[in-house]
């Protein structure tokens, strides 16, 4: 379904983005349209692909998470990237895997409690993977931009 949003669906998608239970008569009193509209634009837009849900967004750090990484991932073949991705879907640690242009075909974010978590994840989860031929690992110091898209 190919669905062209206006600036109403705009908003509504901003106002979710920054807090998804934000209820749809608040977001429709600010944008002066009935609570029905909001309602009836969003079930549209989840009909359509552009709304794959909602998520709580937690602070890993909080929970006791203090190390997160990027893992770039070569592999062994082109070919081995779906079983490669299937393996990694498994691993706990990983919050993300994306299939890349460029040097790494997969990279990885890792979040993990400790640095030497993160050195018995790489050891022996990560690179124990016969289809990883290496990996190279980017730990992460400070995000200093997490946002939504520019709607």
């Amino acid at each position: 379904m190919n669905y062209e949003i206006d600036d109403v669906d705009r908003a509504i998608l901003r106002a979710l983005q920054a807090d998804a239970r934000t209820p749809f008569l608040e977001i429709a009193r600010a944008l002066g349209v009935s609570g029905g509209t909001i309602h009836l634009r969003v079930g549209r837009m989840k009909e359509a692909g552009l709304l794959k849900g909602t998520r709580v967004v937690l602070d890993h750090e909080k929970l006791g998470y203090g190390v997160s990484a990027f893992v770039g991932i070569i592999l062994s073949k082109a070919g081995a990237s779906v079983e490669t991705q299937q393996r990694l879907q498994a691993i706990p640690e990983i919050v993300e895997v994306h299939y890349t242009t460029g040097t790494y075909g997969l990279l990885a974010k890792v979040v993990v409690r400790t640095i030497p978590d993160l050195y018995a994840f790489l050891s022996e989860k990560l690179q124990v993977i016969e289809e990883i031929q290496s990996t190279e690992t980017f730990v992460i110091l400070h995000t200093s931009v997490e946002r939504g898209v520019n709607l």
